[in-house]
C-alpha cells in the first residue's frame, strides 16, 4: 500500500493525555509520520511481555533484547506492504487468507508461492488460507532436510566418509555452528579459517625442515625441547651455585641445604614428599663441579634428567657419566633457532591433528567438496526465507497491531478492552483483586525507581508448590486502605494463562490509596497513640502498684522504716492528687469559656467544622498525590521507555482494583452467633442527644413558646434581636 503524503490523524483522550488512535491499516502504514512525541513509549523489552516472544524476537531486528520506535515502523511498513489490504491487521487473525497476500511484488509473489507449496506438503492443496501451525510443521520439516538453506553443513549431509572425518576434524579444531536443524556443522567461513590455519601450520613447519639448524634433533626436536625445558631452570642454578661457591668458598655451606633441613625432613614420610626435596639443589654443590649424570642427583629429580639424558644429551653428546657446564652451554645454544622458531608458531588451532594429518588435507579434495555441499545448501536460501516470511507474516497478522495499541498508544489499559501486554495477571489479596500487576527480576532496583510513580506498590515472590516455579511480581492497590496490608501477609496470584501461584508479600512502598483512607488517618493515629499511652500508663500502673503492694506489705510491722516511707509517701501522694485535680478542672474550665455564647443546636455544626478541620489537610496531600500518581516509572522500573504521564487518576485506579461484593440478589441468612453483642446505651445516649439538641433549636427559634401559648420556652422578646423591641407599657 502506498502511503499517502500526509495522513490525517484521529486522537482520543485517557490517563490525562492525548493518544493517536490505530483503527486502520493506513494508520499502522504511516506510523513513520506520526510525531515519536505522540507516541506513548519509545522503547519495551522484548521478554517478559503477554505477547508471542517469537513475534516480539522478529520484531527485535538489532537482538538486542528490546523493541524500540524505529523497529515498529520498519514491521508496520513490512506487513502493510504485503497484504492487499492492510486493514487486515486490526483484526488480529491468526489465520492468514492467501488471497490477502498482495502478490503483485516480487516479495508478495515469493511469500504467496511459499505458502501455497507449504499446504501441497501438508496435504492441503486446496485450502484457501495458512496457519502458524501450518507453517511451524513446515519449517520444521524443512529445516530437517540435507539442504536446508542456512549455508551449514551437518554430518548427516555429508555422503563420504573422507569428507564427513574432514568435518569433524574443523569442528574439533573450530568448534561448530548451529545447523537450522539443530546439529553441529561448519559454515563456508568456518571451512576457510580451517584451511588458512592448516596452509599456515604446514608452511611454519617448511620454514623447519628447509632449515637444519631449527631442528638440531629433526623431527625428535620438539620432544626433546620439551625436556630440556623441564629442567633447564635447575640445571642453571645448579652451575650458578658452584661458580659462586668458587668465587668464595665460605659460600659453600649455605649453597648446600642446612643439616636442619634434613632433620625436618627426616621426620617425613619421604616415600610422599619427593616435592619437599624438589627445592633442595640439583645435586650437591662443590667448586668447578660438572653436573653428575647417574648418580648423586636430588632424588625429586632423577625422571626429569633421565628423560633430559635420554633424548638430549646423549644424543648430542654421547654417552657421559657428568655433564660440564660448558657442555650445558652448547647444549643450550643448539636449541636457540628452535626458540626462535617456535615462537613464531602459525596455525596453531590445526596443531593438534598433526603434521601429517594437515599436510594430507591440504593434498586432498576435502576443501573442494565441502564449499560444493554449502552452496548446495545456500541455493536452498530463497525457499527457507520465503518460509521464514510466511510465518513472520502471519505472526504480524496477528500480533502486530495488538504490540502498537500497547505501545503507540495505551488503548487496551484504558479502555479496559482487555489486559494489556505488560499485565502480568491478578493478585488476589485482603478481600481485594489487584489486576495491575507486573513481573519484577530485581525487587530493589525496581523498587527505586517505580516509587516515585505516586501508588502503594506490593512486591510479592510468587511460587507453585506443584512444580517449584518462582517468579515476583508487583502489584498497585488503587482502592481500599492499608491497615491490613503488611510483609509477611499471603495472598493468591493468577498468571494470564490461569496458573495460580502463591504469593508472599516481601516489601512495600506506601503511598495514598484512596481519599477514604485520607480521611480516616488522623483519627486512625490518634486511636493509635492513646492505645500506645494507654498501654505505657497501664504499665507503668502495674509496676507502681506492685511496689505499693510490697511497701505495704513491709509496712504491716509496726514501727519499721517502711511504715514511717509510707507515710510519708501518702502526704506526697495525696498532695500530687489535689494538684492533679486542681489542674484538671482548670483545663475544663478553660474549654468550656472557649464555647460560652453558642447555642446548644450549633455544636453539631461546630462539631462537623472541627471534623473537617482535622481530616482536611490529609486528604488535600492526599488528593495531590493521587492526582500525581502515574504509570511510567513503574514500567520505566521494567526497562520501558514511557514517553507519557500516562496517569492512573482515582476513578480509573478503583477500576484497577476490586473490593470484595456479595452478588446482585445475594442474600444473607441468621446472624452471627459468635458477634459480640451490641450495647444499646451508645444509641440511648445518641437518640438523647438528638432529642436535647432538637428541643434547644426549636427553643431558640420560638417554636415551644408558640407551641404552648407562651407556657414554656423563649419568648418573641428573648428571640427577636434586642433593638427591635417595644419599650415596656
Amino acid at each position: 500500500m502506498a502511503a499517502s503524503s500526509v495522513h490525517v490523524w484521529k486522537f482520543f483522550r485517557a490517563g490525562g493525555f492525548n493518544q493517536v488512535k490505530l483503527e486502520t491499516g493506513a494508520d499502522l502504514a504511516n506510523l513513520d509520520q506520526l510525531d515519536p512525541k505522540l507516541w506513548v513509549a519509545l522503547a519495551c523489552p522484548a521478554r517478559g511481555l503477554e505477547c508471542d516472544e517469537r513475534t516480539l524476537e522478529l520484531i527485535d531486528s538489532d537482538r538486542d533484547g528490546r523493541i524500540r520506535a524505529p523497529e515498529i515502523i520498519a514491521a508496520t511498513k513490512w506487513a502493510t506492504g504485503l497484504l492487499r489490504n492492510p486493514d487486515d491487521l486490526i483484526r488480529g487473525s491468526a489465520t492468514l487468507p492467501l488471497a490477502a497476500i498482495d502478490d503483485r511484488t516480487p516479495e508478495g509473489l515469493q511469500i504467496l508461492a511459499s505458502a501455497k507449496r507449504t499446504l501441497v506438503s501438508l496435504g492441503k492443496a486446496e485450502a484457501t488460507s495458512i496457519s502458524l501451525e501450518d507453517t511451524v510443521g513446515s519449517a520444521e520439516s524443512f529445516a530437517a532436510t540435507r539442504f536446508n538453506g542456512d549455508g551449514i553443513i551437518p554430518a548427516e549431509a555429508v555422503a563420504d566418509d573422507a569428507t564427513r572425518t574432514l568435518l569433524a576434524d574443523i569442528l574439533a579444531c573450530l568448534g561448530a555452528d548451529t545447523d537450522r536443524s539443530g546439529q553441529p556443522g561448519a559454515g563456508q567461513t568456518k571451512v576457510d579459517l580451517f584451511f588458512t590455519e592448516a596452509q599456515a601450520f604446514s608452511q611454519w613447519w617448511r620454514t623447519a625442515q628447509d632449515d637444519p639448524g631449527l631442528l638440531p634433533l629433526g623431527e625428535s626436536t620438539v620432544a626433546a625441547y620439551g625436556a630440556l625445558a623441564a629442567v633447564r631452570t635447575k640445571v642453571d642454578d645448579y652451575f650458578a651455585r658452584c661458580r659462586l661457591a668458587a668465587f668464595d668458598p665460605r659460600a659453600l655451606p649455605a649453597l648446600n641445604r642446612q643439616e636442619s633441613d634434613y632433620f625436618e625432613l627426616a621426620a617425613l614420610d619421604l616415600s610422599s614428599s619427593v616435592m619437599e626435596v624438589a627445592g633442595f639443589p640439583l645435586a650437591r654443590i662443590e667448586p668447578g663441579r660438572a653436573l653428575p649424570l647417574r648418580e648423586g642427583l636430588n632424588p625429586a629429580w632423577i625422571p626429569a634428567m633421565a628423560a633430559l639424558n635420554a633424548t638430549v644429551l646423549n644424543p648430542l653428546l654421547g654417552d657421559q657419566a657428568a655433564l660440564a657446564e660448558a657442555d650445558w652451554t652448547r647444549t643450550v645454544a643448539a636449541f636457540a633457532g628452535f626458540e626462535r622458531w617456535s615462537g613464531d608458531k602459525a596455525g596453531a588451532r590445526v596443531e593438534q591433528l598433526g603434521l601429517p594429518r594437515v599436510r594430507e588435507l591440504l593434498a586432498g579434495e576435502g576443501k573442494g567438496e565441502l564449499t560444493g555441499l554449502i552452496a548446495q545448501d545456500l541455493a536452498q536460501e530463497p525457499e527457507a526465507n520465503a518460509i521464514a516470511a510466511v510465518e513472520k507474516l502471519i505472526r504480524y497478522h496477528r500480533d502486530l497491531h495488538r504490540l502498537c495499541i500497547n505501545f503507540v498508544n495505551f488503548k487496551n489499559f484504558y479502555d479496559r478492552s482487555e489486559p494489556s501486554i505488560f499485565q502480568a495477571g491478578t493478585l488476589y489479596l485482603d478481600q481485594r483483586s489487584c489486576e495491575l500487576t507486573l513481573p519484577v527480576e530485581d525487587t530493589g532496583r525496581h523498587a527505586a525507581m517505580a516509587g516515585m510513580a505516586g501508588a502503594y506498590l506490593a512486591y510479592c515472590d510468587c511460587v507453585r508448590q506443584a512444580t517449584g516455579e518462582k517468579r515476583t511480581i508487583v502489584a498497585i492497590f488503587s482502592q481500599g486502605d492499608d491497615d491490613n496490608l503488611m510483609v509477611g501477609r499471603n495472598g493468591l496470584f493468577f498468571d494470564r494463562k490461569g496458573q495460580d501461584y502463591d504469593a508472599t508479600i516481601a516489601k512495600i512502598v506506601s503511598n495514598p490509596i484512596s481519599l477514604r483512607q485520607a480521611f480516616w488517618a488522623p483519627y486512625k493515629k490518634i486511636v493509635r497513640l492513646i492505645e500506645q499511652q494507654i498501654a505505657k500508663h497501664t504499665a507503668a500502673t502495674e509496676t507502681q502498684t506492685h511496689t505499693h503492694l510490697t511497701k505495704a506489705t513491709e509496712a504491716a510491722v509496726p514501727g519499721g522504716p517502711a511504715a514511717k516511707e509510707e507515710k510519708k509517701i501518702d502526704v506526697g501522694t495525696v498532695a500530687a492528687l489535689g494538684v492533679a485535680v486542681g489542674a484538671i478542672s482548670t483545663a475544663l474550665a478553660y474549654f468550656m469559656g472557649l464555647f460560652k455564647g453558642i447555642a446548644a443546636w450549633q455544636f453539631p455544626l461546630l462539631a462537623g467544622a472541627l471534623i473537617l478541620l482535622i481530616s482536611m489537610p490529609s486528604m488535600v496531600l492526599a488528593f495531590m498525590q493521587l492526582r500525581k500518581r502515574n504509570l511510567g516509572p513503574i514500567l520505566d522500573a521494567n526497562g520501558w521507555a514511557v514517553n507519557a504521564k500516562a496517569k492512573i487518576n482515582v476513578p480509573f485506579g478503583t477500576s484497577l482494583t476490586g473490593i470484595a461484593k456479595l452478588p446482585p440478589g445475594s442474600t444473607v441468612e441468621g446472624g452471627d452467633k459468635f458477634a459480640e453483642k451490641a450495647s444499646v446505651w451508645p444509641k440511648v445516649l445518641l437518640a438523647l442527644f438528638l432529642l436535647w439538641w432538637l428541643r434547644s433549636y426549636l427553643n431558640e427559634e420560638g417554636w415551644i413558646y408558640r407551641w404552648t401559648d407562651g407556657r414554656y420556652g423563649k419568648g418573641p422578646e428573648a428571640v427577636r434581636p434586642v433593638e427591635n423591641r417595644k419599650p415596656a407599657g
